[in-house]
């Protein structure tokens, strides 16, 4: 399987709006978000470690009004967006998991993986 575009790179601005994708997990789909944070793209899987349920607030932000910490719209759960470590509320201790992106050649790429 060869990679997948995700987004151009100019789509993730940092602190900004995200881009979700679908990733397939253990044979499933499950709903994945990339953002920009310090010039870097980060990935994960858009579920919090306090309840399983999607972060975003809106279609895509991810980012609290700080645009320093990526937090759940249900519970308040704050993640620091270059390790997706919970650092306060409910999830505390916990953490987003992570998808591996690779930036490249203007684009956002889902590297490419062994069937399952």
């Amino acid at each position: 399987m060869s990679r997948v575009r995700i987004c151009a790179s100019q789509e993730l601005v940092d602190g900004g709006v995200g881009v979700r994708f679908e990733v397939e997990q253990r044979g499933r789909p499950q709903a994945a978000f990339a953002v920009r944070f310090n010039g870097r793209v980060h990935g994960y899987i858009n579920r919090c470690a306090h309840v399983p349920i999607e972060l975003d607030w809106n279609h895509g932000e991810f980012f609290d009004t700080s645009k320093l910490y990526l937090m759940c719209s249900t519970h308040g759960a704050i993640y620091a967006p270059e390790t997706g470590r919970c650092i306060g509320g409910p999830c505390r201790g916990g953490r987003l998991e992570p998808v591996p992106l690779e930036e490249s050649e203007g684009q956002v790429w889902l590297p490419a993986t062994p069937v399952e």
